[in-house]
């Protein structure tokens, strides 16, 4: 009977160490699964899971804008005073809805080349007004004209074709001129050929960005998605140095296994370079956790700050010899006009930068730039892109428009906020196939651990309870 007993403790005891030792062995094993798995269905190819979230994109993306409006535009022009502005919006487009296009694949670079076809449909039920709403905004062809055509002579010609189309620094415009474009008045009237159509995104409708070369991840996983070109270059040929560099990705996903110590480099052709974000806070979206990285402010920051930035400072005037920051001067990809990009309000920016500008009111949680990325499997679920732009006028003896101002402005013209957050229905999809099966993994080898070395101990010490009483 007692051996009966004895062996059965012992039993017991074994049992428990095995499931112990099993659910310990599962750890590393369950996490080399995982890893296969997600190596497998993150390349770009038709098949996987990633790839048919990247051809289109499974989460509605908006586009909201604010238009600065201004509230003394005489006083401005005639006595070179403050800018008062007021914000108004939003309003919002819905963007990015459209699949990818010319999606070839390459077996020998192992890369994936595309175009990514731009559109905008406007959203009434999500805007402050309809596309017909008139602001009060910088006159973009009048203030250009002082930038392109620095001659004299040139400009007193410009000058009488301004007069004559009566324009002047400033001009009212419906959102929908503003924004996708409008026949300038003035433009009309030079005598030869220039582009007359004048908007902040003109042309964008039935336009696309690319081509895109991106690598698939078929021969190496921690290179998915990282741009190898764009537009068949490797370089943008805008900035000096490593500046000019296409690095990352197009921030829609990062290769996998995305660790809090890494910085996510990702290029954006809206503000013509290379743009990274570091690691902010954990989050969790929808039941999926994710880690938030966010654009952090030394990445607009001016060379006495952030030396890496030197090879970004291009307008001594502006930027006072690269100690003002907080602006962008991306002119060389815009044609040669002044247009400058910078955080909405101009967050960060240098005092003498924003002091210009009566109205603004920049602050983090509304105008900063932040990415939700899932870690396992580097896909971005939730994004907000704010960016503002602006336009560099300058004083002109030979523009009368022009001709009262002072000193240089940095005028705001809108800022925009893009975002995009995975669905529901995505977000269940995503729930079931990564993360509900890697937490049910993490489960079961917890419990088997858990259980085993209860029972080894639990057992093991009845068997040593048993064998005390018989010797006694």
């Amino acid at each position: 009977m007692g051996c009966n007993r004895n062996c059965g403790l012992i039993g017991g005891a074994v049992i428990g160490a095995v499931l112990a030792v099993f659910g310990g062995i599962l750890m590393p094993v369950g996490d080399m699964l995982i890893q296969k798995t997600i190596k497998k269905e993150v390349v770009l190819e038709e098949g996987t899971i990633a790839f048919q979230n990247w051809v289109k994109t499974g989460t509605d993306v908006y586009r909201q804008f604010w238009i600065f409006d201004v509230q003394n535009p005489e006083e401005v022009a005639a006595n070179s005073t403050k800018i008062k502005v007021k914000q108004r919006g939003p309003y919002t487009y819905r963007v990015r809805y459209l699949a990818k296009q010319n999606i070839t694949q390459d077996s020998e670079t192992h890369t994936v080349s595309f175009l990514q076809p731009n559109g905008a449909i406007f959203e009434p039920s999500l805007s402050a007004g309809t596309e017909n709403d008139t602001f009060t905004v910088l006159n973009l062809a009048v203030a250009a004209a002082a930038h392109l055509y620095p001659n004299a002579f040139v400009q007193g010609v410009l000058n009488s074709l301004i007069k004559k189309s009566k324009s002047s620094m400033f001009q009212n415009r419906t959102l929908k001129e503003l924004l996708w474009g409008y026949n300038d008045p003035f433009l009309s009237l030079v005598p030869y050929p220039v582009p007359t159509t004048v908007g902040v995104f003109y042309p964008y409708n039935n336009t696309a960005d690319g081509v895109y070369k991106v690598f698939n991840g078929k021969d190496d996983i921690s290179k998915v998605a990282i741009i190898d070109t764009y537009k068949g270059k490797k370089n943008l040929s805008y900035w000096p140095s490593y500046c000019d560099m296409i690095n990352g990705t197009d921030a829609a996903s990062f290769p996998p296994f995305v660790e809090k110590t890494r910085i996510l480099q990702f290029f954006s052709s809206d503000i013509c370079r290379s743009i990274y974000a570091v690691f902010g806070a954990e989050m969790n979206l929808k039941g999926i956790p994710v880690y938030r990285f966010l654009l952090p402010s030394k990445a607009f920051a001016s060379p006495l700050q952030n030396p890496d930035n030197y090879c970004f400072c291009t307008e001594t005037i502006i930027s006072k010899n690269c100690t003002s920051s907080g602006v962008l001067d991306i002119s060389k990809c815009k044609d040669g006009r002044p247009v400058y990009i910078s955080l909405p309000h101009f967050l960060h920016a240098s005092a003498d930068i924003a002091d210009p500008i009566e109205g603004l009111n920049p602050n983090e949680e509304e105008h900063s730039t932040y990415l939700d990325v899932e870690p396992i499997t580097g896909f971005t679920l939730r994004f907000a892109k704010r960016l503002q732009v602006n336009m560099l006028v300058k004083p002109s003896k030979k523009i009368e428009a022009l001709k009262q101002l002072k000193y240089n402005y940095i005028v705001p013209v809108l800022w925009l906020n893009e975002t995009g957050t995975i669905g529901d229905e995505k977000a269940e999809m995503f729930r079931k196939q990564v993360t509900g099966k890697i937490n049910l993994l993490g489960l079961v080898e917890m419990i088997l651990l858990s259980v085993g070395v209860v029972m080894f101990i639990a057992f093991m010490i009845s068997y040593c309870a048993c064998r005390s009483k018989r010797v006694n």
